[in-house]
């Protein structure tokens, strides 16, 4: 997204010899530069995985598909803008299995993989919407669209849910390491970016108990006032936003309150 916290964690040019990265021709408001879909091998590995093969353009398949052998091809969610190509890159490569947390989207996927010689730990990050993972592998996160390379993500109501959101933010926290994205550039650190959303997305919501307080009671007032100068063209997705802060403070305020221990 465009609004949002400005990048803490400096941007990497260089990849580590075992990621490679196209860019899918899909730019827009809402895919910054195009989604990136993520080669991985191992030096001397004999396969590849991919990570989000992206929109079902021709073009982009194929030039994925010149990297096979391929093993499996991993969905960090089921955004269109990532798995929309994996059926049709899994025919053009004879059924290579398309491995996804929602099952509406592949195979179901084990905590823990070996493929292209890389050891891959599925780390479940809902909240962007409610398959969303994450993999660690090596020293480096894929976050998908947890966290973006370039300002901040949208909490896609009401399969995004805002209370798994800074939980799995605050899960990213222990990964001081490579952040590689779904949208936008690699970022040096992961848990200082995810830090730094979690400060964003919590000052956000002190906006938004303010502008209730003044009298602001629909996603579209909320928006009006907590983001005064937002594009035209992104503004659905800033009321999905808004909507996810509504339903995580009705659901804070009907929450009882803790009670001690009576022993």
């Amino acid at each position: 997204m465009r609004w949002g916290v400005a990048s803490v964690s400096s941007q990497v040019e260089r990849l580590p010899e075992w990621v490679t990265l196209l860019r899918a021709p899909n730019p827009g408001p809402m895919t910054l530069d195009g989604t990136n879909t993520w080669l991985l091998r191992a030096p001397g590995a004999a396969d590849t995985v991919v990570i989000d093969p992206g929109p079902d353009d021709a073009g982009h398949l194929a030039s994925v598909a010149e990297n096979r052998p391929l093993s499996a091809i991993l969905v960090t969610h089921g955004h269109h803008d990532h798995v929309e190509g994996a059926e049709t890159l899994s025919r053009m490569l004879g059924g290579v299995p398309v491995l996804a947390a929602d099952p509406k989207h592949g195979d179901p996927m084990p905590p823990r993989m070996r493929l292209a010689g890389l050891d891959i730990e599925v780390v479940a990050t809902p909240g962007h919407t409610a398959d969303s993972v994450s993999f660690v592998v090596e020293d480096a996160v894929f976050t998908g669209d947890t966290i973006l390379g370039r300002g901040t993500t949208v909490v896609a109501w009401p399969d995004g849910d805002l209370g798994a959101y800074l939980a799995s933010l605050a899960a990213l926290t222990a990964y001081p390491m490579l952040m590689l994205p779904g949208h936008g550039p690699v970022r040096a650190d992961c848990a200082e970016l995810a830090t730094a959303y979690l400060a964003h997305r919590r000052e956000r919501l002190d906006q938004v108990r303010a502008a209730l307080a003044g009298g602001a009671g629909t996603p579209e007032a909320i928006v009006d006032v907590v983001y005064p100068d937002i594009d035209p063209g992104v503004r659905f997705a800033a009321e999905w936003s808004a909507r996810a802060q509504l339903e995580y403070l009705r659901r804070e305020s009907h929450r009882p309150p803790e009670q001690l221990d009576p022993l």
